[in-house]
């Protein structure tokens, strides 16, 4: 596509609220745009480096052997309470409520379904050991959120969870999600 014709609005003036010099950055050359406290839309370019970096995130996932899913940004709020974290998770997370007047939370994070399903999944120790991940958008409702997409209140994150027959083999699951963050 010619740049004349793609959607890319640089500002010439960094914005009074951008305090960090990489929130500044990405402010002027068009590549976020804050829509509230933050929170952020990714305008074409923003999201396109958004989805290199995903991109090398699965390719770096997959190659330590963790199987990519995709669990709901809504979630039950009565699986949060088996836990016993949907009370003592505090404030940032946000608490919804549907038609059908049943509890629900915007996932801030993802223990607990992922818990769940691979609990309900698993048959035998044969299962074991399985490392599974997600990209997902969560939201936590920060008290003074700041620095631009490091500190928002709505951010894309990848979580990953593994399920270890014994603390040695967690030991190596660590080890292996460690070395795929090394450069």
């Amino acid at each position: 596509m010619r740049l004349s014709r793609y959607f890319m609005p640089v500002l010439k003036e960094t914005p009074g609220e951008a305090q960090v010099i990489s929130h500044q950055l990405m402010l002027r050359a068009a590549m976020i745009r804050q829509t509230a406290a933050g929170i952020y839309a990714w305008l074409p370019l923003g999201k396109r480096v958004l989805a290199n970096i995903e991109r090398i995130v699965r390719e770096e996932q997959d190659r330590a052997g963790a199987i990519e899913v995709l669990m709901p940004t809504i979630q039950s709020a009565d699986l949060w309470r088996q836990s016993g974290r949907y009370d003592a998770y505090g404030p940032e997370m946000l608490r919804i409520t549907d038609r059908h007047d049943r509890e629900m939370l915007f996932s801030p994070t993802a223990e607990e379904l992922f818990t769940a399903i691979f609990q309900n999944g698993a048959r035998s120790y044969r299962d074991l050991p399985r490392n599974l991940y997600q990209i997902q958008w969560k939201f936590r409702d920060e008290v003074r959120p700041r620095f631009g997409v490091l500190r928002g209140r709505e951010f894309l994150m990848k979580d990953a969870y593994s399920f270890d027959v014994d603390y040695a083999g967690a030991v190596h699951s660590y080890n292996r999600m460690f070395i795929a963050y090394m450069p």
